[in-house]
């Protein structure tokens, strides 16, 4: 097993050098200079010049890659052209927020999803399985936006049950400590502030587990009726034991694997495709920070924060893999 994670965590590094050469090529790709930018339209040439020299944009490419790469051995992520401080230290609040939404959404998205299709498999054919698979699939078609929108306009302006944006009340802000704002309010022992945060959340959260949430309920049930058609789940019937324990005990453990990969992508795309939820319900996270980052030609944001998100992405999957082993002895790794 710790060979096994070993050579994962080595292969991390051709996939993190591959994913950074790319993006950093793609980002010098986007027209515009970003000194130009940062000094606006009525700046003379001599002031950009001069500014592009600052930021070492003068240099070839390589020159300015491998620089890149140098900080990024060093465990230094650069500095914003635009504020001019460590992406390191402003990155990591955006990135938190986008965590706790993803991890929000993919709560919901899993209970419910794996539920719902565990169900429709057990009845198959039911008014439930019929209806389950038209929502799931109504869900898997719906754009993000629209529900989003929709939810805005029904939960927050009609019922007013709802915060329409943000991730906290303005008048009454969190103290950050993590900057998980939920184990925030924890911390300081602010519960009252805890129900504001949740209530913040669920806008968002619903609007983003959508998609997961079809997605999950669709392998779900398609494998649960593969494994509850297995000779071994019969012979437990056959004894007597009650269908709930079948199916929830033996069952849903075999039948879990390809549901456990679904959510380990699933999991991974929320991170870095949660745009226009982050953009409908201003919510600061790290994909409306990479979209800022792209208007303003700020390199060093850009890069850093899509390898920060493919970082994440891969580890997601390493451990969906040492699940595997976990639920299923038969999984070696060795």
């Amino acid at each position: 097993m710790l060979s096994y994670i070993g050579k994962r965590l080595l292969q991390l590094i051709p996939v993190l050098l591959g994913m950074s050469f790319i993006v950093f090529m793609i980002t010098r790709a986007i027209p515009g200079n970003p000194a130009q930018i940062m000094l606006g339209q009525q700046a003379t040439a001599e002031a950009v010049a001069a500014l592009t020299a600052k930021l070492g944009l003068d240099k070839p490419w390589y020159i300015q890659y491998f620089n890149y790469l140098g900080n990024i051995f060093k465990g230094d992520l650069g500095e914003s052209m635009k504020t001019r401080n460590p992406v390191a230290d402003e990155l990591w609040p955006y990135l938190a927020a986008t965590f706790e939404l993803a991890l929000f959404a993919m709560i919901i998205a899993v209970v419910i999803g794996i539920n719902a299709g565990i169900i429709s498999a057990w009845f198959q054919n039911s008014w439930f399985d019929y209806s389950a698979m038209v929502l799931a699939l109504i869900g898997v078609s719906m754009p993000i936006f629209w529900l989003g929108l929709m939810g805005q306009w029904v939960f927050a302006l009609e019922l007013s049950w709802l915060p329409t944006t943000g991730r906290v009340q303005v008048r009454d802000p969190v103290e950050a400590v993590t900057n998980l704002y939920v184990v925030d309010t924890i911390l300081n022992g602010r519960y009252d502030q805890l129900w504001q945060v949740f209530r913040h959340l669920i806008l968002p959260g619903v609007a983003l587990a959508t998609i997961p949430m079809a997605i999950i309920a669709r392998m779900t049930r398609s494998s649960m009726l593969e494994v509850m058609r297995a000779d071994y789940v019969r012979t437990a019937r056959a004894k007597g034991q009650k269908m709930f324990w079948v199916v929830y005990k033996h069952s849903l453990k075999n039948a879990i694997i390809p549901v456990l990969t679904i959510i380990g992508l699933q999991t991974g795309m929320l991170l870095g495709g949660a745009i226009l939820t982050e953009t409908i319900f201003a919510w600061p996270g790290v994909g409306r920070y990479i979209y800022d980052a792209i208007g303003a030609r700020d390199y060093p944001v850009i890069q850093s924060g899509i390898l920060v998100i493919a970082f994440f992405f891969v580890m997601i999957n390493l451990v969906v893999d040492l699940l595997y082993s976990l639920i299923d002895p038969r999984i070696k790794y060795d």
